[in-house]
């Protein structure tokens, strides 16, 4: 079964409270302090990109129990310009804002799956999983 808390990201408070919601369900599943540092940064970045280039959007978190594991499913949904080159978009260092380019390939390392999906004009949906060890 799986239970679905989500976060509308309109303004920065929303990626302070998308934050907020990942670290307090990440603690209730029983991850350590070092995942829910990492659990808590993708969520930040992921928010931050929908803030940043979507607009508005939504995270939501996933606590996920399938077979004998237990684990955590960040969702990040948006309908904003979407992504023309993810391939682009995934090499380190790239950065359309200035910044330092640890973005979504940060985000893939951190976390056990990543999946990404994009449409130029309709928007981006990603997901990363974390598993609890």
């Amino acid at each position: 079964m799986e239970i679905q808390s989500c976060v509308t990201i309109l303004n920065e408070w929303d990626i302070v409270a998308a934050r907020q919601l990942g670290r307090n369900v990440a603690k209730e599943l029983g991850f350590g302090t070092v995942d829910q540092a990492r659990i808590t940064t993708a969520i930040s970045e992921l928010a931050r990109n929908i803030y940043l280039y979507a607009g508005q959007g939504q995270l939501c978190i996933e606590r996920l129990h399938e077979q004998s594991k237990t684990g955590l499913r960040i969702i990040a949904l948006d309908k904003g310009p979407g992504i023309a080159d993810i391939r682009k978009v995934m090499e380190d260092g790239f950065s359309t804002s200035g910044g330092l380019g640890a973005g979504l390939p940060g985000v893939r390392r951190l976390m056990d799956d990543f999946k990404i999906d994009s449409n130029p004009g309709e928007g981006t949906d990603i997901r990363a999983i974390k598993w609890l060890r």
